[in-house]
Formats: C-alpha cells, structure tokens, sequence
C-alpha cells in the first residue's frame, strides 16, 4: 500500500513522533495505522533503552503540594541539556511526575515507572515515548516527601533549577515561604546543631585543630580557638543559626521565635547535584539536541 501524506499526518497527531520515523512505520507495516504505532512504541521503547547510559545532569525541580498543605512532593527529573528542560513538554512531565507521586506516594523508581499517568499511559510508557520524539535520556532521580501533620508545607522554586519544600508548625504562608526562599538562598545543611551529621562535624574540627597548631599556640588556647570556630561552622551550616536573608540583623532562630513557629523539616534539591557534567555553550547544547532528535 503507498503510503499518502495524509497518513503519515494522522500517525503524527497519534503518536507524537517525528514525519520522517512515522513514513518508515507505516511503509515497514504496509500502511497499517495500528500497526505502525506498534511499531513505533517498540522503536521508541528501544531507542529510550540505548540512551538511558547517558549523563542526564540537566532538568528540573517540580513540587506537588496537598490542597490541605500537609503533604508535598519534590522531584528531581533529569534530561541531557538545558534546552530540552526548557521545553514546556518536558515540564509538562516532570510535573505530572511530582502530582502522581504526591497522589500515590513512593517507594522506587521501578514502581513509580508502573503507575498511570491521566493519559492512561504508564508513566514508563510515557517516558520512553518522550526520549523517543525528544532524543535525550529523561529520568527520575531524586524523589522526597514531606509531611507536616500539625503544621503546614509550603515552597519555593528559584526558576526550574532549585527547589525547597519546607514543613513548620505554628507558622503562616508568607513565613513558611520566606523560610523556603532563604534555604533556596543558603544551602543549610540541618535544622540546629543538634542535627547535624557528627561526622561532618568531627572532620571539620580535625581540619581546624589542624590548621591551629600551625599557630603555635599552647593546646590549652588552641582548644578553646577551636570551640569558638566549631561554634562559628555550625552557625554558618545550620538554618536556625544563619542570618535571615531578607533581613540580617536577626537569625532565622530568632524570627521563628518571635512568630511562635517551628520549622520540622526542610528539603532542598537542586537540578544535577553530584553529578559530573560536560560543560557546553548553548550553540553546542543546540546542536547536540538537534543531532539527538536526528537519530
């Protein structure tokens, strides 16, 4: 059967992929329109499989938050460069993602991959199919929920790059998102001292004590030099101890107190963290996304 323009425009709107991949399945099917998007779906399928080695550091940061405030979920999704995260389809998933996590919870990857999406899809389908149209490796990497029974959630998103999830209680919107905003800002790594990691720590003052002894100074003085700079780190690494962005003068210990709130928990993520990337200039990226798209 001779496969007509007006065939190949209909497998595009079904399937979303490209004219050139729709022309091939339906002249390797015999202008079979069922057939060929069987055949596309296993192309596709195949195709995802072949990329999913590839450095995917680039992507964003999406948050689904429960209309009752006290659950929220933040995902990282990753692509291969900045101008496929850019796109409004990728976005599209990525939040989709962090709404089927909210709704479903989540324990893997490999069962969230099980769950449908409102296409009806699963959501494996659905990114295997977008790698295919796209030609980049798209993944879910990092998944957090927060609750908050006594409190309430709220968030912040520096653009698609970062964002921060923050549960308090006894607080309101215009706190909790200005508490969110300065850990978007600032990086802490606990809430107090009392949280944070005493290996971290102990190898910051084993790096400081070291560092004093070159002073020369008695043991007796170096002890307390250290006590004072540990004091300092852990001011600088913990949210309760840090300057509030907005406003200096006051740490953020100091406005929760005077507001009677508690901050519980807080999770930031930011897109490609720990992730060794290749480092391209857009025309590069560009090219890269267009060649992908090719193959």
């Amino acid at each position: 059967m001779a496969v007509t323009a007006a065939m190949v425009k209909e497998l595009r709107e079904r399937t979303g992929a490209g004219m050139m991949d729709c022309k091939k399945a339906l002249g390797e099917t015999n202008g079979d329109l069922d057939a060929a998007i069987e055949f596309l779906r296993v192309k596709g399928m195949a195709g995802a499989d072949k990329k999913a080695g590839r450095v995917a550091a680039e992507g964003v940061i999406a948050i689904a938050i429960s209309d009752d405030k006290k659950k929220a979920a933040i995902v990282e999704v990753n692509c291969e460069t900045d101008f496929v995260a850019k796109g409004d389809e990728f976005k599209a998933f990525a939040d989709e993602i962090a709404q089927l996590i909210l709704n479903n919870g989540y324990t893997s990857n490999e069962e969230l991959e099980k769950l449908t999406l409102a296409s009806g899809k699963t959501l494996d389908e659905t990114r295997r199919a977008l790698v295919a149209k796209i030609g980049e490796n798209m993944q879910v990497r990092r998944v957090e929920i927060v609750e908050s029974a006594n409190g309430e959630i709220g968030s912040y998103q520096h653009g698609e790059k970062i964002g921060v999830v923050v549960a308090m209680d006894s607080g309101n919107d215009t706190l909790v998102r200005d508490v969110a905003m300065h850990v978007a800002a600032t990086k802490p790594q606990a809430i107090s001292s009392a949280d944070v990691d005493p290996a971290v720590l102990e190898k910051e003052r084993n790096v400081l004590t070291e560092q004093a002894k070159e002073s020369g100074k008695p043991m007796e003085i170096i002890e307390k030099m250290i006590d004072g700079r540990i004091r300092k780190f852990l001011e600088e690494i913990t949210l309760l101890g840090q300057p509030f962005i907005k406003d200096p003068d006051q740490t953020i210990e100091k406005l929760l107190k005077a507001q009677s709130a508690t901050v519980t928990r807080f999770v930031r993520l930011e897109v490609g963290e720990g992730i060794e990337k290749e480092v391209l200039n857009f025309a590069d990226e560009v090219a890269a996304a267009a060649a992908a798209a090719k193959g």
